[in-house]
């Protein structure tokens, strides 16, 4: 058996009889974590759905790509944060609907690799940090949507937001007969098992855009089959899909609030800034205070589920200043036993 994974440390006895149930133990007791929504768009400070809103043409938003230079993405100073501030586990966007990579992936250049001015693995060097302090490394990738892949879901059978509404439609789409999904998937299963087998252990896989899937026939995107194949690479990792797709996840990942009925282990994820994800200057003064933080944190762990709080860091990539303040004093509340 593959050596115990640090944020696991204390389930080792559990982990060495059966890795998923240690892992729902740690996950179950974890509490909080933090969440990271950073690309592309948090270059251009207007929510992380700026090209779907703006309709923005994929050829014209690919060209952020070199402007990428994640100068302050300092990943030892966001592990130093998490854990200074009680959290136990970290979740960041490897790839979101924009199709931007924040890792190294050999099935796309359009990845922060690639970009000339970057040049980083943020993700790898995130992993890095995330295991020498314990925390457990979750990785939030966009599954059902996707506004770049030429043959993601389009708007012809799929709604939830699948693609922008380009008009004329935009020319780097497959369409009709040319357009097969069979290809995004085996896209998709490639990336997860690349993020499954080059940054050693994973806490969990948290797929994001689940409103393209429920809104057609969902069993074509095989995703029991993904399921398998994710606990196979890694038997210990988590799998949630949002609020549940098949219902054969491992947590729950609901918006905001958790469902009026809760069947297995349940993580809210929300932000700081309500209201976008990704960094957004229009809300700068109106983040969560600590006040409205902590009673989110108190009021979720009554009803037995983990919080993961979202702070979008800034273009240059450094975590946002407003919401540092208010993540240690909310981490200062915790240290005193006021969450016991």
């Amino acid at each position: 058996m593959a050596p115990v994974p640090s944020y696991l440390s204390n389930y080792a006895d559990i982990y060495r009889q059966d890795p998923r149930k240690a892992a729902l133990k740690w996950f179950a007791e974890a509490r909080y974590g933090l969440f990271l929504h950073y690309g592309l768009y948090s270059l251009l400070e207007r929510h992380e759905w700026v090209q779907f809103r703006e309709k923005i043409p994929v050829s014209e938003y690919e060209k952020l790509k070199e402007r990428f230079i994640a100068e302050k993405f300092d990943t030892e100073t966001i592990a130093d944060i998490a854990v200074e501030c009680g959290m136990r586990y970290v979740n960041i966007t490897t790839r979101h609907h924009d199709g931007f990579c924040l890792f190294r992936t050999e099935i796309t250049d359009f990845n922060s690799v690639d970009a000339r001015s970057c040049r980083r693995d943020l993700v790898g060097e995130l992993a890095d940090a995330c295991r020498r302090r314990g925390l457990g490394l979750c990785l939030y990738y966009s599954h059902g949507r996707d506004w770049r892949h030429p043959h993601a879901p389009n708007n012809d059978k799929w709604s939830g937001n699948a693609r922008p509404q380009y008009d004329p439609p935009d020319p780097d789409y497959a369409y009709g007969s040319q357009h097969d999904l069979r290809s995004y998937l085996d896209f998709m299963k490639a990336q997860i098992t690349e993020l499954l087998t080059r940054y050693g252990p994973v806490a969990a896989i948290w797929l994001d855009g689940i409103a393209v899937p429920k809104s057609g026939d969902f069993k074509i995107f095989k995703c029991q089959d993904l399921y398998d194949h994710i606990h196979r690479l890694q038997p210990q990792v988590l799998v949630a899909y949002k609020q549940g797709l098949l219902g054969t996840e491992d947590f729950l990942a609901p918006e905001d609030a958790p469902p009026a009925t809760i069947d297995k282990p349940c993580e809210v994820c929300a932000c700081m800034s309500p209201g976008s994800w990704g960094y957004s200057a229009s809300l700068k003064g109106k983040h969560l205070t600590a006040d409205q933080l902590w009673e989110k944190l108190r009021g979720l762990k009554a009803r037995g589920c983990n919080l993961l709080i979202n702070t979008g860091p800034l273009p240059d990539g450094s975590l946002d200043p407003e919401d540092v303040l208010v993540l240690r004093e909310v981490g200062k509340r915790i240290k005193t036993g006021g969450l016991a």
